[in-house]
């Protein structure tokens, strides 16, 4: 009873995210009013109809329900969101290809199956940035405030121990005032970099369109050409870098750093101090080899597209504002597999993220530490505190799953046809929600079989939350009771 209200509620709220596409169209005038004005009316309805005969009925929710209610969350919305993209007339789009557009929206992964995006009804543009700000506010949530409850592969970090900054500064004494503090952060970085993009040169429309994805670390445009439409811009460029960094920082670090008035704690955090030494060592590499293989003629504009290119992958918010998959030898390879590392815990950002690197790599050491002394005590440290074994063993099974679910995809997408590397990129992009692949899937997913999409459909909901969250719902020992 208690998950068919939330269900109910779910709907209901997002019915109520229709109406900003609307007033777009509305005041646009354009011709796409009628999709919106649809899936409005049919999710209010169902969503009304799920929630009136439990509404009176209040349960508390076990453990178990935490993780139905996660998955619903993602899945739910991931099939409503596509009505607005199945309804409109000037898209044309299929059942499969709605869903992948909507899924890939509200997990902010950004692959797109969309052509002749620059002709699109202004609304329709919208609506598609909006998914993804709604979604990143949504994953901010789910990270700091709901996985670290249900112990998803280390993210008990933040509940115990590790991280005793938010503990020390109350950040989450309950779900609901988590998230609104974190809202406050996330609303006030969108519109600072509304603000920033509109005074580097874009329209209001572009400006504010751009800000939902940046921050949302998602790579929705409303160009064709992404990034590369601003190319004699480079104010955007530069704007674009510190909104990401930002985005993929932990937003509970914002909110200690803003709530302590001192940047100090940034430094202070093992997990942001290995985000950046992986951001820094990815641009010295990309633009040592793009200058060494004169990819561009002026050095200004190998150090921009080497520091944007790179901060937007790691990140994984997956701006491109040139191709990077036709950049020379290994660096294309080198920035896809940056991916996997991913942003902090706690942000936007796809991939496995900074924190879990960072521990697997301190787990390696004391591994090596025991082979040489066999009979020591190694304990593994972050923050200056010694870590439970629990929180290592869980993010070594993190790693297990991950790794398994990755290989199992790619098997599947090869079934349908698609070439390896394409496949890989594609897998890669999908699961740390990155977005464009290698090769032919650089610009779109148009191109692979509605079979594929499904796959990568699910592959950018199981890593998006954290593929314990989801793997965890397909195993018959969940169901028993």
């Amino acid at each position: 009873m208690g998950i068919q209200r939330i269900l109910g509620l779910l709907l209901v709220a997002f019915s109520v995210t229709l109406l900003p596409p609307m007033a777009v169209s509305l005041w646009y005038a354009d011709d796409a009013l009628r999709p919106f004005v649809l899936a409005f009316g049919l999710t209010l309805t169902a969503g009304t109809l799920i929630w009136l005969p439990v509404h009176r009925l209040r349960r508390d929710l076990r453990l178990r329900d935490g993780f139905v209610i996660v998955a619903m969350f993602w899945i739910v919305l991931g099939l409503l969101g596509a009505l607005p993209f199945m309804f409109a007339p000037d898209l044309r789009l299929s059942f499969t290809d709605a869903v992948f557009e909507s899924v890939s929206g509200w997990t902010t992964t950004g692959a797109t199956v969309l052509t002749h995006i620059d002709d699109l009804p202004r609304s329709l543009l919208y609506y598609r940035q909006q998914l993804q700000w709604l979604g990143g506010m949504g994953i901010v949530v789910l990270a700091v405030a709901v996985l670290p409850m249900l112990g998803i592969g280390g993210m008990q970090l933040y509940r115990a121990g590790t991280p005793g900054r938010i503990k020390d500064s109350k950040l989450t004494p309950r779900i609901a005032e988590t998230a609104r503090a974190l809202w406050y952060i996330y609303l006030g970085l969108t519109v600072a970099c509304a603000l920033a993009y509109w005074l580097a040169g874009m329209s209001a429309f572009d400006a504010l369109a751009h800000s939902f994805s940046t921050v949302a670390t998602g790579g929705f445009s409303t160009h064709d050409a992404g990034m590369a439409y601003f190319a004699n811009q480079p104010l955007v460029q530069l704007v674009a870098i510190p909104f990401m960094l930002l985005a993929g920082a932990s937003f509970a670090l914002h909110f200690v750093a803003w709530r302590s008035f001192s940047l100090r704690r940034y430094w202070q955090d093992s997990e942001f101090k290995t985000y950046l030494a992986v951001i820094a060592l990815v641009v010295i590499v990309t633009c040592g080899y793009l200058y060494y293989s004169g990819m561009f003629a002026r050095r200004d504009t190998t150090v921009l597209e080497a520091v944007f290119q790179s901060v937007a992958i790691v990140t994984t918010t997956g701006f491109t504002a040139a191709p990077f998959h036709s950049w020379p030898n290994f660096i294309p390879v080198l920035l896809l597999f940056s991916s996997f590392i991913g942003a902090c815990a706690g942000s936007t950002g796809g991939g496995m993220k900074a924190m879990r690197f960072l521990l697997l790599l301190k787990q390696g050491r004391r591994e090596v530490a025991r082979v040489i002394h066999p009979n020591a005590v190694v304990h593994i440290r972050l923050d200056s505190q010694a870590l439970p074994d629990r929180v290592v063993d869980s993010v070594w099974g993190f790693f297990a799953a991950y790794v398994a679910s990755f290989s199992v995809v790619l098997v599947l997408l090869m079934a349908t046809g698609l070439h390896e590397v394409s496949a890989f990129s594609a897998v890669a992009a999908c699961m740390n929600n990155l977005g464009p692949g290698l090769g032919a899937l650089s610009a779109n997913y148009a191109s692979v079989t509605p079979a594929a999409k499904w796959i990568l459909a699910f592959a950018m909901v199981l890593g998006r939350l954290e593929v314990f969250t989801l793997l965890v719902l397909l195993t018959p020992a969940f169901w028993r009771r």
